[in-house]
């Protein structure tokens, strides 16, 4: 099991929470399978906020990506061309099984010091859950 820590906004996370948003666009892929993403909600929660499943990753042109995710985007065309603006690759984590912890964690819970730029690796890290 892999699992990273997502740096992500806090409009994009409670569209995930809320259900309009089953697809984590990013512009690369993690090297290795992943198979859970923890959620860092960024400022000004600064805090994670959740963990979702992943069920599929969608690598492709950003239009191919578009066409197959649109409905799940939780956002709209223009920031998604404006996101992928110049890009050759588009990358969708669909989510499932998404779940919003009662009460947010520090990173320091976590065992992390700094917020990702993009993400990180959680295995080699053991959390204080």
């Amino acid at each position: 099991m892999c699992e990273i820590l997502l740096s992500i906004n806090p409009e994009h996370v409670e569209n995930i929470f809320n259900g309009k948003k089953i697809y984590e666009y990013r512009k690369t892929s993690a090297k290795r399978k992943i198979d859970k993403i923890y959620i860092y909600c960024t400022h000004p929660v600064k805090k994670i906020v959740g963990v979702v499943d992943v069920d599929d990753v969608i690598e492709d042109k950003p239009e191919i990506v578009w066409e197959i995710t649109k409905k799940g985007s939780g956002t709209s065309k223009e920031f998604f061309d404006e996101y992928y603006k110049n890009s050759t690759k588009a990358v969708a984590y669909k989510l499932s099984n998404i779940q919003k912890f009662s009460t947010p964690k520090e990173l320091s819970d976590f065992g992390i010091n700094n917020a990702p730029q993009s993400f990180i690796y959680m295995n080699s890290i053991q959390p204080n859950r």
